[in-house]
């Protein structure tokens, strides 16, 4: 699939999470939070009742009010497409559904090559709903840039190969040191979707882009050098004429950090477990994004800032800093403790 991203894009030259994801110093601290459009906030769910995920994410007008939300409500510095990591695979034909509760369970998973071979490929216009949405986000959104995102090829195999979540991912590593032709080639149809959904994000407008590969951190370095840095690779280069942001988040990466930067990343996400010092000393010269436990919301407002200060002081020493969270948004957490999450990390100092 191929889009054309010489579409003319929105000036926010000095949108703060713009400044910083390209290693300036911005006029604040700016902050958005994986999962801050959902189950936290009630005018989502008053929205969402009676809909499927996947109904929701293919629905323009649906995708851009939920996406709306939390700029409205938590005054963040970006918004974040409201989407889903499999929306591509179903996009492109793959029997799949998000089951409540559960998440994404796969009809027929994927362990032969055979199954390989028939993975259907993504065409732009499959994803014509999303690109629609992206447009009339771009429109509404005034000064606040919209993140684009997608998979990235190893997670989007986990839930292909073991047919939903894992916890040990035994059958997805399985087949990856029994048959590495069959998870190469995989990985590398997994990655010309991913780049596909992607580049139509682009081409529509987005300002920035982030590659969720959640399920990395299950790996080792060498293994991941192997098996996954290749395909994030082709993911992330075959952007490289996107002229926004490319952020690379996985959960568990302490240990991938450099090999994630490595694959192309701008911006390279860290979840709660590495200090952000820690993290900008893998990464030299790049800016980081993080990193607040997501229970902390829960400890009481003297803990929160007490935690925010910190963070943002360690995030100093990297390039540029974008503080959120280590992982997304619980759903029973208070949307009024989100909103003075964000007011603090705003009132601290930027410079380094």
């Amino acid at each position: 699939m191929t889009e054309s991203l010489t579409l003319p894009r929105r000036s926010l030259t000095s949108a703060p999470f713009l400044v910083a994801a390209r290693g300036g110093v911005p006029a604040r601290v700016p902050v958005w939070f994986m999962r801050q459009a959902g189950r936290s906030l009630p005018e989502y769910r008053a929205l969402r009742a009676g809909t499927a995920m996947l109904a929701a994410c293919f629905d323009p007008a649906m995708v851009t009010e939920v996406t709306l939300q939390p700029v409205r409500r938590h005054g963040v510095d970006a918004a974040i497409l409201f989407s889903d990591i499999v929306v591509p695979l179903v996009a492109a034909g793959v029997d799949l559904d998000i089951v409540a509760g559960t998440g994404p369970v796969v009809a027929e998973p994927v362990r032969d090559r055979a199954a390989v071979d028939a993975l259907p490929p993504l065409h732009a216009e499959q994803v014509a709903p999303v690109a629609e949405a992206v447009r009339l986000l771009t429109a509404e959104l005034g000064e606040t840039p919209l993140i684009g995102f997608a998979g990235a090829p190893f997670t989007l195999a986990s839930y292909l190969v073991e047919g939903g979540p894992s916890r040990n991912h035994e059958r997805t590593k399985a087949l990856m040191y029994a048959e590495p032709d069959t998870w190469h080639a995989l990985l590398d149809r997994l990655a010309d979707i991913a780049l596909g959904f992607l580049r139509a994000q682009v081409a529509a407008g987005v300002d920035a882009l982030q590659l969720f590969d959640s399920w990395a951190g299950a790996l080792s370095l060498r293994d991941y050098r192997e098996f996954v840095l290749p395909h994030s690779t082709k993911v992330l280069s075959g952007l490289s004429d996107a002229g926004v942001p490319r952020i690379h988040f996985g959960v568990g990466t302490g240990h991938l950090l450099g090999a994630m930067r490595e694959a192309g990343a701008d911006v390279v996400g860290v979840d709660w477990r590495t200090p952000l010092d820690v993290a900008a000393a893998a990464v030299p010269g790049a800016p980081v994004q993080g990193n607040l436990d997501p229970a902390t919301l829960f400890a009481g407002d003297e803990v929160i800032r007490r935690e925010v200060g910190r963070i943002v002081a360690e995030g100093r020493s990297a390039a540029g800093h974008v503080f959120n969270l280590g992982h997304g948004v619980l759903p029973e957490t208070d949307p009024d403790v989100i909103t003075r999450t964000v007011a603090h990390a705003h009132s601290l100092p930027t410079g380094r």
